[in-house]
């Protein structure tokens, strides 16, 4: 998903402020925002996101998700980390087509077939990896592996939000580090995926 292009709006500021002629930015807060918050970047557990809304009885439409990414909180970029198992190619191809950035993880079958791809090395060093490249992140899980990442990004004023998928099963560790938080409990009316839409989420 490419986000609104806001070069023109920038160049009219700059334009403007060099009139003198800066209060019509102030006109539309939202603008303001975008243009502050437009590099921010997310950084998604897609393993507990399924999880989480599994558990809570409904799928969640990923394309509404990105949307929602970009729209309430500017996240230019979005990244998965997802585990890699062949035959879900088709899968994957769909969320890049829906505007995330794919980073995947071998994944091991345990003795009960159940398919284990543990992301938090993954996620933890690409937030690191692109540190200097954006403004906030934005972290979506409820896994208290990231209590670390999520402690250190709000000593320096880098997180931006903590999107937990699941308001009743996320960790303690997370809990007490009291970050500005939201619960996707909340979001079911924005995001579910109807039954009618084709199979585009993590089974």
């Amino acid at each position: 998903m490419e986000p609104p292009n806001f070069e023109a709006a920038i160049c009219d500021f700059k334009l403007g402020r060099c009139l003198g002629k800066i209060n019509f930015i102030f006109i539309n807060k939202k603008l303001c925002d975008m243009i502050f918050y437009m590099n921010n970047y997310a950084f998604i557990d897609s393993q507990n996101l399924n999880l989480g809304i599994k558990e809570q009885g409904w799928k969640l439409d990923f394309k509404r998700f990105r949307k929602y990414l970009w729209e309430k909180y500017h996240a230019k970029k979005a990244f998965l980390f997802i585990g890699f198992v062949p035959q879900y190619q088709s899968l994957y191809t769909a969320l890049q087509e829906d505007g995330y950035i794919l980073v995947f993880k071998p994944t091991l079958t345990l003795q009960n077939g159940r398919v284990k791809g543990n992301v938090d090395a993954e996620l933890v060093l690409h937030a690191m990896i692109e540190y200097n490249k954006y403004e906030k992140a934005v972290i979506v899980t409820g896994d208290g592996d990231f209590a670390c990442l999520v402690k250190y990004f709000m000593v320096k004023d880098k997180l931006l939000r903590l999107i937990i998928p699941n308001g009743n099963g996320y960790s303690a560790l997370l809990s007490k580090l009291n970050p500005p938080m939201v619960f996707m409990d909340n979001l079911k009316d924005k995001l579910e995926r109807s039954n009618r839409q084709n199979k585009r989420g993590i089974s």
